[in-house]
C-alpha cells in the first residue's frame, strides 16, 4: 500500500472520550439555588398579599361568609375525623402527629436500607424544618386586623400544618427512594396532597393562603436541600413516561374538585379546589419536573 492509499487518521477519536467532535463538553455541575429562592419569595408574597393587605384579608374572609360555618356541608366531611366516631383521613384532626411520626420512621428505614446517608439527612431536614418551621412561623408572623374582622377569623394559621405534612413527606420520600420509582412515589404524594389541601381549605380550618403557604415552605426547604447536597448525592433528572405528568395532574384536579366540594357554595368549592391543584402542581414540579442539578455547557472543544 502506498502512502496515498493509507486512510488519514482523524484528529479526534470520539471513542476515546465518549463524545462526538461536535458535541459540547460538560464542565462542572452547577447548584440550582434559584428554585429555593423563588419558592421563598413566593411564600413571602402570599403572606404579604393575603394577610398584610386589607383587600387580601377581605377576599379570604369573604369566603367564610359563603355557605354555613364549619365543614358539615363539605363532601369530605365524613372522612375528616370531625364527625363523631369517624376515622380521620391522615393527617387530618388527631391523625396529624401519628402520620408525621410514621413518615419519619419510613424515611429512616429507607435511608438505612439503601444506605443513602446524605439523601436521608436531607429528607429528614425537609420534614423537620417544614413542620417545625410552620409552628415557629405561626407564632411569630403577625396577622394584623386591617378590616375589622370577626373574632373567629383572627386566628393565626399561616402556614397550614395539615398541608405541610403531606407536602414535606412527599418531597422527602423523593430524596430517598430509587430513581426508578421516584415519579410514582411523587404521583402518590401529589394526589394525597391535593386531597388534604382541598379538604383543609373547604372545611374552614385554613384559608387558601395558609394552604398555599405551607406548600411553598416545603418546596423551599426541598430546593435548599438539593442545593446543599453534594453533586454525587443529589437526585438527577427524574425520567418518567410522557403521559405520567398529564395523568397525575389530571387526577389531582379531579381529587381536588371532589375533596373541595361543598353542598352550599360553588364559589368556595372552586377556590378550595384551585388552591389544592396549585399546591399539587408545585410539589410535582419541585420533585419531578426539573433536575435537581443541571450541567453547565461550555463551547465545543477545538479540533
Amino acid at each position: 500500500m502506498t502512502q496515498h492509499d493509507s486512510p488519514a487518521l482523524p484528529a479526534h477519536r470520539p471513542g476515546a472520550s465518549g463524545q462526538s467532535p461536535d458535541a459540547p463538553s460538560l464542565s462542572r455541575t452547577t447548584r440550582p439555588w434559584m428554585p429555593a429562592l423563588l419558592y421563598t419569595l413566593g411564600f413571602l408574597t402570599v403572606y404579604l398579599l393575603a394577610i398584610c393587605t386589607p383587600w387580601g384579608q377581605r377576599a379570604e374572609n369573604a369566603l367564610f361568609g359563603l355557605g354555613k360555618q364549619g365543614g358539615e356541608e363539605a363532601w369530605i366531611y365524613p372522612l375528616s375525623g370531625a364527625a363523631y366516631g369517624s376515622t380521620p383521613l391522615p393527617p387530618l384532626e388527631l391523625s396529624a402527629k401519628p402520620t408525621l411520626m410514621v413518615g419519619l420512621a419510613v424515611i429512616v428505614v429507607l435511608t438505612l436500607v439503601r444506605r443513602c446517608w446524605w439523601q436521608g439527612c436531607a429528607a429528614l431536614g425537609v420534614v423537620i424544618l417544614t413542620t417545625g418551621g410552620k409552628e415557629v412561623l405561626k407564632s411569630t408572623l403577625p396577622r394584623p386586623d386591617l378590616v375589622g374582622a370577626p373574632e373567629n377569623l383572627l386566628d393565626q394559621g399561616f402556614p397550614s400544618g395539615h398541608t405541610a405534612i403531606p407536602a414535606a413527606l412527599t418531597l422527602a420520600a423523593v430524596l430517598v427512594v430509587s430513581p426508578r420509582i421516584r415519579p410514582y412515589i411523587a404521583t402518590a404524594g401529589v394526589l394525597w396532597l391535593a386531597c388534604i389541601a382541598a379538604a383543609s381549605a373547604t372545611m374552614g380550618g385554613h384559608r387558601p393562603s395558609e394552604v398555599l403557604g405551607a406548600t411553598l415552605l416545603a418546596c423551599a426547604w426541598y430546593g435548599l436541600a438539593t442545593w446543599l447536597l453534594p453533586p454525587v448525592a443529589a437526585p438527577g433528572a427524574t425520567r418518567s413516561t410522557r403521559a405520567l405528568p398529564v395523568i397525575t395532574l389530571t387526577v389531582a384536579l379531579v381529587i381536588a374538585l371532589v375533596s373541595g366540594a361543598r353542598n352550599d357554595t360553588l364559589t368556595r368549592s372552586l377556590v378550595s379546589a384551585a388552591t389544592a391543584f396549585i399546591c399539587a402542581a408545585l410539589v410535582w414540579y419541585a420533585a419531578v419536573g426539573r433536575p435537581a442539578h443541571t450541567a453547565r455547557r461550555t463551547r465545543p472543544a477545538l479540533r
